[in-house]
């Protein structure tokens, strides 16, 4: 009797091995045919005894069950992560090797698709949400991480895109590419390739010529102002200073990286500081009109008034269509007016006073005068920028010029009108 029972309980274990085996090829079936919801109920057989299979078996369930919630990219957000745990589990790699990498692959380009569309549509979230499951199916793709975080700055999920620009900045990453470019023989025009080999061979085919290159700005520095900002904006002040920090003890000499201390400083109110490292990338880049421009800035709001004009005298030497340099300068003249309205105004009737109203008229002339060149080029460079013409149409007005005043007075108006 005991050697029949031990029969039986061992016919009985065998049978149902046999039926989890015949359950998992059915649900392959059903995959193959697209029918995922078949192989889902397959696969719900086989789970109340997963224990029981042996490694191969259990691989091949663990595939099919990501195969199965995927669902060739129709399964939902939830799906989609259940099944990538699933495939990361699989531990036959001579079996499902290339499977597993080929369903990689397909969700890789389901994440990316759903990714280009939510941006599109400007939903940031969603978009961010999808190039970070790119990047965590190909992490030799970082260029999907930083997607991944500046979408998330988009949507202003600064929570989210703190820990995945930390990623890119602890990663080294740059996002500098080359890109090649060669100009067509027929039309004549600059063309870009995907690499160097396709750009080459067509050179050389001579359907192309004069083949270039050119390499794409680094983002690193504004990784690190990105991480250090958000520090900033969490109340984490001393780790702001540290990241921006460290950056710049890897690339002491990378301008940008100083410009990014520099801001980091100027949010959190620290203008002496601010000013210390623009001077700084100043000496390293003095052909950086944007760098005199805003040494200008910070120089007016020192009241050290000489300076500022000089910063902006420069930028407008090194770029000059620098708008905002010309504007400043006419306000930094203009300002001086205020002293002068008030002393006028408080001046009596006897004939020092008049004399002296008189002078102060004068110096007043002499202010709207000096700034008259930088108004007139500023409009000169963007028509329709009404500051300057508004202040142009008062300084006329002050100045008697009639004829000059109403034509002033009309653009303000057709500016306006236009807005």
């Amino acid at each position: 009797m005991k050697k029949q029972t031990l029969l039986a309980i061992a016919l009985s274990v065998s049978a149902f091995s046999f039926s989890q085996k015949g359950e998992l090829k059915l649900a392959d079936k059903a995959i193959k045919k697209a029918n995922f919801a078949e192989a889902k109920t397959a696969l719900s057989q086989v789970e109340p005894m997963l224990e029981s299979l042996d490694e191969k078996s259990l691989s091949k369930y663990k595939y099919l069950k990501g195969a199965a919630l995927f669902s060739a990219g129709a399964g939902s957000k939830e799906d989609m992560a259940k099944s990538l745990e699933y495939l990361d589990q699989v531990k036959d790699n001579n079996t499902y090797k290339v499977p597993v990498r080929l369903l990689k692959e397909e969700m890789a380009k389901k994440f990316l698709s759903d990714g280009n569309e939510a941006y599109e549509n400007k939903k940031f979230a969603e978009a961010s949400t999808n190039f970070e499951g790119v990047y965590n199916l190909r992490p030799q793709d970082t260029t999907y991480l930083y997607y991944a975080a500046a979408t998330a700055i988009n949507a202003k999920d600064y929570k989210r895109a703190l820990p995945l620009y930390e990623k890119l900045k602890n990663l080294k990453y740059t996002g500098v590419e080359t890109k090649y470019y060669a100009v067509n023989g027929k039309t004549n025009e600059k063309e870009a390739f995907p690499n160097k080999q396709l750009r080459d061979a067509s050179v050389k085919a001579k359907q192309h010529n004069s083949p270039t290159q050119e390499t794409s700005p680094s983002k690193r520095a504004d990784i690190v102002k990105n991480v250090a900002l958000m520090y900033i904006s969490n109340g984490e002040k001393d780790k702001a200073i540290l990241a921006i920090q460290d950056a710049r003890t890897e690339n002491p000499e990378d301008v940008n990286l100083i410009i990014s201390e520099a801001n980091i400083y100027y949010e959190m109110g620290d203008t002496k500081k601010f000013k210390e490292l623009l001077e700084t990338a100043t000496q390293k880049d003095p052909n950086n009109a944007e760098l005199q421009y805003n040494l200008g800035v910070i120089s007016a709001e020192s009241n050290d008034i000489e300076s500022a004009k000089k910063y902006y005298a420069k930028a407008i030497e090194l770029n000059p269509k620098s708008i905002n340099s010309y504007i400043n300068s006419a306000a930094i003249i203009l300002d001086a007016e205020q002293a002068l309205i008030e002393e006028m105004n408080n001046l009596g009737s006897s004939a020092a006073d008049n004399r002296r109203y008189d002078q102060l008229k004068a110096k007043r002339h002499g202010l709207y005068q000096e700034a008259l060149p930088f108004l007139t080029k500023a409009l000169e460079i963007d028509s329709k920028n009404v500051n300057a013409a508004s202040t142009l149409m008062n300084i006329y007005s002050a100045l008697g010029e009639t004829a000059k005043f109403k034509e002033m007075k009309a653009l303000v108006a057709s500016i306006n009108a236009g807005n």
